[in-house]
């Protein structure tokens, strides 16, 4: 029996590279989950401004876009799967740069992501009152009450396990999608040139650079889903073993193949739309383009799909932020030398993210700017730059040296953790 059992497992491992080669239902969950966690409520915020800048600083972003997301993510997806099996992003930076080192990389991953959960819990209770008060014409519930219902959904999803968040994720994905071809398609009949008419308006090369400098955050962050990518990676190596990292590559190349194209084509059409000028009124009015658009045309269409489409983003990107802030929160909770049951552990982390969230948007705290600030630099730090030192330092990932897209990769965090500095200072 014991040699048939062998026999049997020795098929299988032998299967198992063949196996690789055939896309399945679970590389497409993923590649949707993926999707769902990058492509949020930053999204409707990009065409004002990646378009504020002109045309060809557009054009550059939208070359740029693919490399970017592409190659930053694949080198985080890389590092989880240097470490031990099962390891996730916190304990992967112990296993490599040391205890006090994981404990600070650990607190940082948390602080980047858990003040982006509290706004996707403010914006998600504004989304629907809103939308009863404006659209439906119902007085919406106390906000107290609406926020604790909306948040305690959301986390009723989280309690069915991580699986169930992907899978939730990428059924919302569809109608995100179908959303924005929708929106993008019906701006069509209305493109009046818009940014068309900066094309002859040719930047210095020393003013291009500098709009590019300030601009790249912005896509940076537009497409960020590395909350989600620590999970991702300890799946795929649970699931493909040595094969994970090939697999890995493969799922994060289909998922931002598929972010770049939706989502520029949602921008261009936008700024195909609307002129640098308007784009300038919206920023000023802290409007994302969704709500610029419903006041511009005044069309009821419009007006029904844009909170519909902006709650269907923030619960996405909500969901996909909480796996990354409640790994962090744990990893946090067991490096202060507490070791409650892994049952306990959950109960511990949802009840408090629950109270943190509920508080926060019942306040209705104006503070989007402030977080992206703080968490921009410390996300750009974890997504660009920790992964290429440990690509030179650790002798796991020595076998990625050497390659261009490392410089790359290095470059573009720089350059966005400095702008934002220089946002932040100036």
């Amino acid at each position: 029996m014991n040699d048939q059992a062998n026999s049997v497992d020795e098929r299988y491992e032998a299967a198992a590279p063949a196996e690789l080669s055939s896309w399945n239902r679970h590389d497409t969950t993923w590649m949707l989950g993926l999707f769902g966690t990058a492509i949020g409520a930053g999204t409707l915020f990009l065409p004002i401004n990646a378009g504020l800048g002109g045309f060809w600083p557009l054009v550059v972003l939208a070359l740029l876009a693919f490399p970017m997301t592409f190659f930053a993510h694949r080198g985080l997806t890389r590092f989880v799967l240097s470490g031990r099996e099962g390891a996730d992003i916190t304990e992967v930076v112990e296993q490599h740069f040391g205890i006090k080192a994981g404990a600070l990389i650990t607190l940082l991953y948390f602080f980047a992501i858990f003040p982006i959960l509290l706004i996707y819990s403010v914006g998600l209770t504004n989304t629907v009152a809103s939308f009863l008060e404006h659209q439906l014409h119902i007085t919406p519930p106390p906000r107290v009450l609406l926020s604790f219902v909306l948040i305690l959904g959301l986390l009723a999803v989280v309690r069915c396990g991580e699986q169930a968040i992907v899978k939730a994720m990428s059924l919302m994905v569809y109608p995100f999608i179908v959303a924005l071809l929708f929106l993008a398609v019906y701006l069509i009949p209305h493109w009046n040139g818009g940014i068309l008419t900066t094309v002859s308006q040719v930047p210095a090369p020393s003013a291009l650079l500098h709009t590019l400098w300030l601009a790249i955050p912005v896509m940076v962050f537009s497409f960020n889903h590395s909350p989600i990518i620590s999970a991702f990676a300890v799946d795929q190596k649970r699931r493909y073993g040595a094969n994970a990292q090939q697999r890995s590559s493969q799922i994060l190349c289909r998922a931002h193949l598929l972010m770049v194209v939706m989502v520029l084509f949602f921008v261009f059409s936008c700024v195909l739309t609307l002129s640098p000028e308007q784009l300038a009124e919206a920023k000023a009015q802290n409007l994302s383009i969704l709500s610029y658009l419903a006041n511009h045309f005044s069309n009821p269409t419009i007006a029904f799909a844009a909170p519909l489409i902006a709650f269907v983003a923030i619960s996405k990107s909500f969901l996909g932020h909480y796996i990354g802030a409640s790994e962090g929160l744990k990893g946090l909770i067991v490096k202060s030398g507490q070791r409650p049951g892994a049952k306990a552990l959950d109960r511990i982390v949802a009840a408090f993210m629950l109270v943190v969230c509920w508080i926060v948007a019942t306040l209705n705290p104006s503070i989007l700017g402030m977080i992206e600030t703080i968490g921009g630099p410390v996300i750009a730090a974890i997504l660009f730059l920790m992964p290429m030192y440990a690509i030179r330092k650790v002798p796991a990932m020595a076998r990625y040296r050497g390659q261009a897209s490392n410089v790359f990769v290095t470059a573009v965090g720089l350059v966005a953790i400095s702008a934002l500095i220089y946002s932040l200072t100036a």
